[in-house]
Parts: structure tokens; C-alpha cells; sequence
């Protein structure tokens, strides 16, 4: 059994590794491996290769197209590949993302054998510090290769379960859509899709939510300032029949103040928070580190006085569980750029919340 780790984990195990040591990550699809990966190494300057193994048909497509070495001495003449077009001619090394390891034929895994094991492909070797990660679906509903034991055992292998927290914080430092943030924040189940939903069962084209289709749907209603139930149709091709509907049903209701909303216009939000219920002011409080976090370098004056009148809000609506609540975020390391905000533009704010937390 693969150990489980999240991105911040993943980050960390990325910076750990040498470069002669292959990673395989396990998991669903849709959950962010490939953009992760990218992002930490061209953040590094390493250009990242995404190879599909699942949609070559044998080892020509990863290999090269042969050729002769001299037409005109064939007596001398060996065979020689062309070098295939992702194959770093600059002697620069590369990383080498070998996606859908699982789903590829059999015979193009010998192939992937000896890349893995020497770097090397058709007698050429990748330049040195090129990493190899690989990534494999994970689940019954998938049509899978089985891998080779000996081929598993030259990877760290880890399963990638990145948490809705996390995914949530990257969504609003991307700018998603706040109402697909504000549905995720209520209902984070409906992230991944729920176990057991299936839509199409009869067919086989069973359309679940994940995280990529959640981004689909953010950029396709961003420039729509409204929807309706006529949309409905369209929101389920993308994220399934039970998500759109509630997905739809969240737009109609009553929306929880995001933790922007909170900072950027607490005068208007006020009236709203007197009302809210100890859950709602939950959502509210993880909302607020969560946007703290993506945007305190450039969060404007109003943040930190804004921060501090809802704290008082609390306060005066004697809402111990609530306060508690806020002060666990703080306490919990899962958001240090807002802890560091809250030190260092609310000083008496931090300690008021660090003895809260003292005196349970």
C-alpha cells in the first residue's frame, strides 16, 4: 500500500528526492498531478516533458522512427533512431512525465524499463539530473495494465490525495469562479463526486465531478453574470446530473459572505454575520485564511481592520465556538502567510486569539 500524501507533502517529497530516484503517484484523475508537477519544476526552470502512454500504440511512438546510418555502405551501415521530438537535443536535463503508466500496452513498458532503470532510450541517454516520474490511475473504473512487480520496484511509489483545502486555496489564487468556490466550500464532497453516484450506468459513460471539470465549469460561467434552470443541461455534461442540480440549487439559496466579501466590505457584511448560525460563521472563518493566505502580500490597508471588527463581532455576539474556531485556523500551520499577516498587520489580534487557545 502506497503511503498517502497531500501537495504540501508532495512538494516537500519533491524536493527530497534526487534526481536519479523515479516517483510514481497514484491516483484518481482530474486531481491535479500533472499541473503540480509542471508548475514546481518550470517554477525551477526544468522543462517538464508529458509523455501519454496511454494513447501511444507501440514503442516506434516513444522511441523514434529508425533509419540507416550510411544508405551508401550498408555493408557498414547499423540501424539508428531519430530522435523523437520531446528528446532534449540541447544536453539540458529534462523531466520526464510519463502520465497513464498503467494504461499502456505491455510491450511499450519494456520500453519504459529501460528508461527508468538507465536513462537511456534506443542508445541514447538522458542528459544528467533528467528526472523520470510517473503517474497511474488508481480504481475499478478504469481499463488498466497490470505492472510489472520489477517495474513498480524502481519508483518511490506514493498515493496523491490532495485535500479540498488545498484545492479550494489554489482555486482562489487562480481566480475560479466564486460561486463554484463558495458551492465547494459549503459541500467539499461533491469535489471528487460522491461514491457510489452514477449517471449513464448503462452506457458506460459514467459523468462524475472532479477538480478538472470544476475548473471547466468556472471558466465557462465566468462571463455569465446569471444563470438559469436552462443551463442545467449544460453544467451536467460537465460535472454530472446530481452536482448540477445541486450545484444550481446552491445559486438559488441564500450564499454564505465569502472571506473576501468579509475583508474587502465589513460595514456591509455586518448585518448579514449578526444573523449567521455557529456553521456559517465556520465557513466564513476558513474562507478568510483561506483568501488571506493566496493574497496577503498585496491585501490592501482595510484587510487588517476589517480582520479585526469581525473578530470583535464575535466577541460581542459571544460566540466562544466560533472564536475557537478562527483561533485553531491560526494555530493549525495550514495557513502560514495569513498567520504571518494576521502577526504581523494585527499584532494584538494575534495574541488576543494565541490566549484563546491558552485558555481552553
Amino acid at each position: 500500500m502506497a503511503i498517502n500524501v497531500n501537495t504540501q507533502r508532495l512538494l516537500r517529497i519533491l524536493e527530497l528526492t534526487p534526481a536519479l530516484q523515479n516517483i510514481m503517484l497514484v491516483g484518481r484523475h482530474g486531481i491535479g498531478k500533472s499541473e503540480i508537477l509542471t508548475h514546481y519544476y518550470k517554477q525551477r526552470g526544468q522543462r517538464v516533458v508529458t509523455l501519454f502512454l496511454g494513447q501511444m500504440s507501440d514503442p516506434g511512438d516513444l522511441i523514434g522512427l529508425p533509419r540507416i546510418s550510411d544508405e551508401k555502405n550498408l555493408q557498414n551501415a547499423v540501424t539508428q533512431f531519430i530522435p523523437p521530438y520531446w528528446w532534449p537535443t540541447d544536453g539540458q536535463p529534462i523531466v520526464l512525465f510519463l502520465d497513464e503508466l498503467n494504461r499502456a500496452r505491455p510491450e511499450l513498458l519494456q520500453t519504459v524499463m529501460d528508461l527508468v532503470l538507465n536513462r537511456t532510450l534506443a542508445g541514447k541517454r538522458l542528459p544528467d539530473g533528467s528526472r523520470v516520474i510517473a503517474a497511474v490511475n488508481d480504481g475499478d473504473e478504469y481499463q488498466l495494465t497490470h505492472l510489472d512487480p520489477a517495474l513498480v520496484s524502481r519508483f518511490n511509489v506514493y498515493h496523491f490525495c490532495p485535500t479540498a483545502q488545498e484545492w479550494l486555496q489554489w482555486a482562489e489564487s487562480v481566480g475560479v469562479d466564486s460561486r463554484v468556490v463558495r458551492f465547494l466550500t459549503l459541500e467539499a464532497h461533491w469535489l471528487d463526486g460522491i461514491e457510489g453516484e452514477k449517471a449513464g450506468i448503462d452506457t458506460g459513460l459514467e459523468k462524475t465531478p472532479d477538480r478538472r471539470a470544476w475548473k471547466r465549469l468556472s471558466d465557462g460561467i465566468k462571463p455569465l453574470a446569471d444563470l438559469s434552470e436552462d443551463d442545467l443541461d449544460w453544467i451536467a455534461g460537465i460535472v454530472g446530473a446530481q452536482a448540477a442540480s445541486r450545484f444550481m440549487g446552491s445559486l438559488t439559496g441564500h450564499a454564505i459572505l465569502t472571506g473576501a466579501e468579509v475583508l474587502q466590505n465589513f460595514d456591509a457584511c455586518e448585518p448579514k454575520l449578526r444573523k449567521y448560525l455557529l456553521h456559517q460563521l465556520a465557513i466564513v472563518n476558513e474562507s478568510i485564511f483561506r483568501h488571506l493566505e493566496v493574497a496577503a502580500d498585496a491585501a490592501p490597508a482595510e484587510y487588517a481592520q476589517n480582520l479585526t471588527r469581525y473578530f470583535e463581532l464575535l466577541t460581542e455576539m459571544e460566540s466562544n465556538e466560533a472564536i475557537a474556531h478562527l483561533a485553531n485556523l491560526f494555530e493549525s500551520g495550514s495557513y502560514p502567510k495569513a498567520v504571518l499577516f494576521v502577526a504581523e498587520k494585527c499584532p494584538l489580534l494575534a495574541e488576543r486569539l494565541m490566549n484563546f487557545i491558552a485558555n481552553l
